[in-house]
This record gives structure tokens, sequence and C-alpha cells, in this order.
């Protein structure tokens, strides 16, 4: 009986521990959401002010110069949809090439054994430690050597090497793709692509739609390249016309403006990550994880 006893009080202190667990994580996690997006909530009521209310401080109150900032930056000189256009132009043909081709290349070095595999993953693994800046300027001589200057196809067609994507790519297929369901399809008859597309694709879907995310919302971020590249106002990147829109001189310089462009250059992002965010946990844990 006294035995009994003390399993019921040892069980009840656990539910309790575990509770207090559950509390103290939820509540963490609540802190850090909060902190996360009260910044989108400062953006959004920033666009709503204008340009001498925002020089008087933050204000937690929407104001009412919401349409007249849309009205100024939509009849203002920038071509901003033009702009919205040719970034997700890039933004997503850069996402399904840098998943797909980085899909493929993480297939090889995992399905297929020759001498050099170890080397390559090594290789590929030490060309993501170099910074961009650093090969900035023979990337610019180049394209303009093969005459892409002021061409959007030197923001895409690089995607298709992502060593970043593909060493994610190469984890998560160790811990989901066995080699024997390759071997299976193989003596069944399929073909190597057939078996990469029918196969390998559906079952890497929760880590594609993970990288197709962060592909998409990298390009679309992207300053640095767009910038040395395009010149001309049509074919020119949001990111692009926010930095020209900030950089206007006394006269023209409107924050209202600014902060609705910024709010108008996050809507497709919000759009693609809630489209695609129900993969994430599942692609992120298992991705990082080796079996």
């Amino acid at each position: 009986m006294a035995a009994n006893t003390n399993n019921m009080a040892g069980q009840a202190e656990k539910g309790a521990s575990i509770h207090a667990r559950r509390v103290i994580a939820y509540l963490v996690l609540a802190i850090i959401s909060f902190i996360c997006l009260f910044w989108f909530y400062v953006l959004f009521i920033n666009a709503t002010r204008s340009n001498s209310e925002l020089s008087l401080g933050f204000t937690p109150v929407p104001s009412k110069f919401l349409g007249q900032n849309w009205t100024n930056l939509k009849n203002g000189e920038l071509p901003i949809f033009t702009g919205m256009l040719n970034s997700l132009i890039i933004a997503i043909l850069t996402a399904t090439f840098a998943t797909y081709f980085s899909t493929m290349t993480a297939y090889a070095i995992h399905a297929y054994d020759f001498k050099l595999k170890k080397f390559m993953f090594t290789f590929i693994l030490a060309v993501m430690m170099i910074p961009t800046q650093v090969t900035a300027l023979g990337f610019i001589k180049l394209i303009q050597n093969i005459g892409l200057d002021n061409s959007a196809i030197p923001l895409i067609v690089p995607a298709i090497a992502s060593p970043a994507v593909f060493f994610y790519m190469k984890q998560y297929m160790d811990s989901t793709l066995p080699l024997s369901l390759i071997e299976a399809a193989r003596i069944d008859g399929s073909g190597e692509f057939r078996t990469f597309n029918s196969i390998v694709v559906p079952l890497m879907k929760p880590a594609i739609a993970v990288q197709a995310i962060f592909s998409f919302v990298g390009s679309w971020n992207n300053y640095f390249t767009p910038a040395l590249v395009l010149h001309d106002a049509e074919k020119k990147t949001l990111p692009i016309l926010i930095a020209q829109l900030r950089n206007a001189d006394y006269l023209k310089f409107d924050m209202g403006q600014v902060y609705m462009m910024i709010a108008f250059s996050i809507f497709p992002v919000i759009v693609v990550y809630l489209l695609l965010s129900r993969y994430i946990v599942g692609g992120v844990t298992l991705g990082g994880v080796k079996g």
C-alpha cells in the first residue's frame, strides 16, 4: 500500500515537473515570437505615418497617411511594379534552380561511388566558405566579356551551384533516403533521371520547400550583386529601388514612402513563407540530423 502511494506521489511530481517545463517553454516561445513580430508591427505602423510624424518618434497607434503614402509611392519616379516583377522572376527562378540542381548534385554524391567522391564533397564545402565580395570583381569582368552585363541572367544561372543548399540536401538524404530504395528502383528498370524525379524528389519535398524559402528570401533581399550588374531603371530589383528612395535628396526625401515601399516589398516573402511553412519544422529537423 505504501509502495503504491509512493509511486502515485512520484508520478504526480513527475507530471507537475513536465507541466512546469511546458509552461516555461511556451513562455519563452511567446517572448521570442513577440520580439520577432514586433518589428513587423513597427514597420506597418510607420507605413501609415507621414514624414513629419515619423520625425517625432515612435507611436504604437496607426496614423491616417497609409493611402497618401501609397499614392505618392505609386505615382513617384521609381518603377515599383516593374521592380516587383523583376524581383519575383529572379527570386523564383533562383529558388527553383538552386533547389533542383543542388538536390541532383547531392543525389550524385549520395548514390554513386567514384574515386573523387570525398574530394568533390570537400571541394564544394570549401567553395561555400568564399564570400561573394571576394569574387565580385572577377564576376563583373566575366559577364562584361560575354555580353551579359545589365541582364538578369547572371543573377539567375549561378544559382545552379549553391553549396549551402547542396550541403543541406546531402545531410537530409543521409537521414531519409536509403540506398536500398535506389537499388530497388534500378532493379525494376527505372532510369536514373526517372528515379531522381519520381522517387527522390517527392521524398525530398520537405527539404526542397525549406531551401526554396531560404533561396527565395536570399535572392529577394540581395542588393550587392544586382546593384553591380543592373543599370537600367526598368531592370532593377526592389532592394535597389529602396536604396534609391532612401538616398533621395532632401526636398524629395519622404520616410513614409520608404516604410511603405519596404512593407510593399516584404509582402511576397510573407506569402511564400505561409505557403511553404508547414514543411519547415520537419524539414529543418531531419536536415540537421545524420542517420
